[in-house]
């Protein structure tokens, strides 16, 4: 660098960059040993659902198919307005489970 106000303006820019970066970044996939997630009986793979536990649980039933699910098509995650800040597998379910209309 020729002086130290260039210097400092590309540190600045190269700060910017990073914190944009992190910005766009996806939210991390949600745990099922969350909390939320262990309220909801949040499974990431709808098979491993326990039956006997929610009953209201039918196959076919995944976050895909949820009207709560906020995604693109094909994505294999996405949001979830229960679950803010962080991402639920298409495979998943929990019982706030609601059939897309």
């Amino acid at each position: 660098m020729s002086n130290r106000r260039e210097f400092v303006a590309q540190l600045g820019l190269g700060a910017s960059a990073l914190l944009a970066g992190s910005v766009f970044a996806a939210p991390p996939m949600l745990a099922e040993s969350d909390a939320a997630a262990v309220g909801l009986g949040y499974k990431a793979d709808a098979s491993k659902v326990d039956k006997a536990k929610f009953p209201k649980f039918a196959a076919g039933q995944n976050c895909i198919s949820c009207a709560l699910y906020q995604a693109k098509a094909g994505d294999a995650a996405g949001g979830c307005p229960l679950f803010a800040g962080k991402q639920v597998a298409g495979k998943g379910w929990c019982s706030a489970y609601a059939k897309k209309a």
